[in-house]
C-alpha cells in the first residue's frame, strides 16, 4: 500500500471509495451518511485529500486539514474490499504526521453516533470522546488525540 495527495484524476475513485464504503449505514441514520454528499473535487483541489493505494486502486482515503492547534480529519473511509487490512489506521497517521510536522498539538474528528464500529475503532488508536451533540441534522460523537 502507498499513500499520496489525491490529484484530480482521483475523483471518480474517491466517490465511489465513500459511496462503498458508507451505504451500510444508510440504514442505521435513516440517510445517506454527510461524507457520501460531499464535494470531493473541491477538497481535492486544496489539497486536503490523500489516498491510500493497494492492488492497483484506490483502497481509501482521507480529508484532513489544519484549524486552530489541530489537524481536523473531515472524513476517512475504506472500501469495504479492504477493510481489516489497517489502511484505516495508516491513513490516520499520516494525518498525525502532518500535525506533528506542522507543529500542532491533536487531531480531532466526529463520527456518526449509529457508526458504532468507528466508537471502538477511534479510542483503540488513543482517540478520547469529548463530547456528543447533533449539527447539520446528524447525531455526532467528537474525539481528539493529543499528541
Amino acid at each position: 500500500m502507498i499513500t499520496r495527495i489525491a490529484g484530480e484524476s482521483d475523483l471518480n475513485s474517491v466517490t465511489i471509495c465513500a459511496e462503498k464504503a458508507y451505504l451500510v449505514y444508510v440504514p442505521r441514520i435513516g440517510s445517506k451518511p454527510a461524507p457520501m454528499g460531499a464535494d470531493f473535487a473541491a477538497r481535492i483541489a486544496a489539497g486536503r485529500v490523500h489516498v491510500a493505494e493497494a492492488d492497483g486502486g484506490i483502497a481509501g482515503y482521507i480529508v484532513f486539514y489544519p484549524r486552530g492547534d489541530h489537524i481536523h480529519v473531515e472524513n476517512v473511509a475504506v472500501d469495504p474490499a479492504f477493510q481489516g487490512r489497517g489502511i484505516g489506521k495508516a491513513l490516520l497517521s499520516l494525518a498525525e504526521a502532518a500535525a506533528k510536522r506542522q507543529g500542532l498539538a491533536a487531531l480531532e474528528l466526529y463520527t456518526n453516533a449509529q457508526m458504532t464500529e468507528n466508537q471502538v475503532f477511534y479510542p483503540r488508536l488513543g482517540y478520547v470522546e469529548t463530547g456528543r451533540r447533533e449539527a447539520d441534522g446528524f447525531a455526532r460523537v467528537y474525539y481528539r488525540k493529543d499528541l
